[in-house]
């Protein structure tokens, strides 16, 4: 692993893209520490603390910490993950976003556009809806009376909103001009981040210090050793064999091979957790808006508790079947090899090698969904138990999204390595 980060930094082009991710990264947890203007931040500091329920919690977890700071980047990655949501389920939906998606290049970029506008919206809304909640009884912000109260809350709002599309920019600059995907990585560092302060909150708050300690390290070496499960299931594939008729081309005798189709347990990677808990956590930011009692209370009963564990499995299940219908097509994937004189053995080319290639997609996808769902709720049902801060930081949910977007971020870098005759990552 050393020897491959060193060869990494050998290649003067690699070594720009990854110098250049770890500054915008760096930028972007300078920001969650950057107060709104006009912001009383000791009080709310301390209000924050006394009044965030279940629901904010895990809010201010994916923003790494920037919405108790009430910072610029308060509103975080979340918007943009909501609009990138309504946009994937909108292509199955609405016919023409449907064919922009089949469009490609061109296509992707109306996407894309659409996709910001629609996280400006999103943000703005946020943002009115923070602004209402901190400005209630329950946290008792109080502006100074030296500015109009209206004009600072004109400043607050189009701070946030400005936050969230800077957030948007810099994610988009790390995919263009760095290493990976540049949203990921934000939701990466933002979990991470907290992991530290995490420790020192699981190994302190005990009154034994030294059982404190001990518990610490065991929730260490608990997620130590569950790492290589979720590595395994990460890079687990159905292959599919499929052979090649030989067939006379000139004097040449052409195909007569034989390859598969790789079909990966979980072909959709971390995007069902993301999604799963963008829904789950939506309700939250609907209470921050409105800040009704009753809203606040199930948002608080969503974030937490059985029903919170029952719809986090649902959803993960259901955004991974979703995800890998968006991404791999039985259809075309049939179309091509018919084209290309490839057969499945046993199989008849067309209709039914479409409905094999389903079944088989459709096999293999349960396990890898229940899989991820499993290990994003057990930590959430310790964490209910034991209170344990260390649990919450290095939760199922949280852990997936690290390890995902590691081993993504890392096989892009592995597959650059290659192309300059070096080792990669994985042996």
């Amino acid at each position: 692993m050393l020897s491959s980060i060193i060869d990494a930094f050998k290649v003067p082009e690699l070594r720009k893209k990854m110098l250049f991710t770890l500054g915008i990264l760096a930028l972007y947890r300078f920001g969650a520490y950057v107060p709104v203007p006009g912001v009383p931040f000791n009080d709310l500091a301390h209000n924050i603390n006394e009044g965030f329920g279940s629901s904010m919690l895990m809010l201010d977890l994916f923003s790494g910490g920037a919405l108790s700071n009430y910072s610029v980047f308060s509103l975080g990655i979340m918007p943009y993950i909501t609009a990138s949501i309504i946009m994937q389920l909108m292509q199955g939906v609405i016919p023409t976003v449907g064919r922009w998606a089949k469009e490609g290049e061109t296509g992707r970029r109306k996407i894309t556009q659409v996709t910001r506008y629609l996280t400006l919206g999103l943000g703005l809304i946020n943002a009115v809806g923070y602004l209402l909640l901190f400005k209630s009884p329950g946290y008792g912000v109080r502006f100074s009376t030296e500015v109009p109260e209206l004009l600072t809350d004109v400043i607050v709002v189009f701070t946030l909103v400005a936050g969230t599309a800077f957030i948007m920019w810099m994610g988009e600059l790390i995919t263009q001009r760095g290493v990976g995907n540049g949203m990921s990585l934000i939701i990466f560092t933002s979990i991470v981040s907290r992991v530290p302060s995490a420790i020192f909150l699981s190994a302190s708050t005990v009154a034994d210090t030294g059982m404190g300690i001990a518990i610490t390290l065991l929730i260490l070496l608990v997620v130590l050793a569950c790492i290589p499960a979720i590595i395994f299931v990460e890079r687990a594939q159905r292959r599919i064999p499929v052979n090649y008729a030989k067939r006379v081309q000139g004097r040449k005798m052409m195909g007569g091979q034989s390859t598969y189709i790789p079909l990966k347990v979980n072909a959709a990677g971390v995007v069902p957790i993301i999604f799963a808990s963008c829904i789950i956590y939506f309700p939250a930011q609907l209470a921050a808006l409105f800040n009704v009692e009753w809203l606040t209370a199930v948002a608080d009963a969503i974030s937490t508790g059985w029903i919170n564990w029952v719809l986090t499995v649902l959803l993960v299940v259901f955004f991974a079947y979703f995800y890998t219908s968006m991404v791999f097509n039985p259809e075309e994937t049939a179309d091509n090899l018919r084209k290309q004189g490839g057969f499945i053995p046993g199989v008849r080319p067309g209709t039914a090698t479409v409905t094999y290639i389903k079944n088989v997609l459709h096999r293999v996808t349960l396990p890898g969904g229940i899989f991820i769902a499993v290990i994003a709720v057990v930590p959430a049902i310790l964490f209910t138990f034991t209170d344990n801060q260390l649990i919450q930081a290095f939760g199922g949910t949280s852990i997936l999204i690290m390890i995902g977007v590691a081993l993504d971020t890392m096989s892009k870098v592995e597959s650059q390595l290659k192309m300059h005759n070096y080792e990669g990552f994985f042996k």
